[in-house]
């Protein structure tokens, strides 16, 4: 077996036998993996912190033929405000559904789990609006999966002029008179156009920065949420814990 070192976030635990666990860890250039953790659930188990759901670490795994195991580990952000605050909890397990969704292995997922951590990191150190956060995630995965809307002009008669509506149909932003032909166009200000335009160009790190009113915030989340559901062609719904 070859022995090799990653960075990672569990994304998923399952309970194995008397005192192991299967997970699943995104990692940087691996992708999803599923990783067997021996005696991990012994209450005197050095793997105890580090295997449990959405902490971020630095694992060192043996590759067998199928899987990976775990020979050791070391915490890096356990994201702790998340799991004390089950409004918290329930966005971020929300997020890491699309996540488990939109990875697999063998893939570089660098940009994905920075998108990820940077996200996490918003829902518990910071006091914004959780579904702002949610509504900023899911603009930001579309474009890292090549799902970028058109926002700079008209994607029917390409005015840059009143660009009124966003067309789920036909990717991006439509003029007002185009917008008559498009029954399901979403009405949106310029504000809230501008915010998809800096989410997507943003650096990464600068994603969440900025703010809306509370009707463009409203707006964001209705169409985030729409084309996301729409590119990946499943209904995503926030579920109360």
């Amino acid at each position: 077996m070859k022995q090799i070192k990653v960075n990672g976030i569990v994304i998923a635990e399952n309970n194995m036998g008397d005192f192991d666990k299967m997970l699943t860890i995104l990692t940087p250039n691996l992708g999803k993996i599923g990783c067997s953790a021996r005696g991990a659930r012994r209450p005197k188990s050095l793997l105890l912190a580090g295997t449990q759901f959405l902490c971020f670490g630095e694992y060192l795994l043996f590759r067998g033929s199928e899987t990976y195991t775990i020979n050791s580990c070391e915490t890096i952000e356990m994201f702790y405000n998340i799991r004390i605050d089950l409004d918290k909890l329930t966005y971020a397990s929300y997020i890491t559904k699309i996540i488990t969704d939109v990875t697999t292995e063998n893939q570089n997922s660098f940009y994905t789990l920075t998108l990820f951590l940077n996200t996490l990191y918003m829902i518990s150190e910071t006091d914004k609006d959780l579904d702002f956060i949610t509504s900023v995630f899911k603009v930001r995965i579309l474009k890292i999966l090549g799902f970028s809307p058109n926002v700079n002009e008209c994607v029917a008669c390409k005015t840059k002029n009143r660009l009124t509506h966003f067309s789920i149909k036909d990717n991006g932003t439509k003029c007002a008179v185009c917008a008559k032909q498009d029954t399901g166009a979403i009405e949106i200000s310029d504000a809230t156009r501008n915010a998809l335009l800096y989410i997507m160009k943003v650096d990464s790190k600068k994603i969440f920065s900025f703010s809306l009113s509370e009707k463009c915030q409203k707006e964001l989340e209705i169409v985030s949420s729409i084309y996301l559901n729409e590119k990946l062609e499943k209904e995503y719904k926030l579920e109360k814990l």
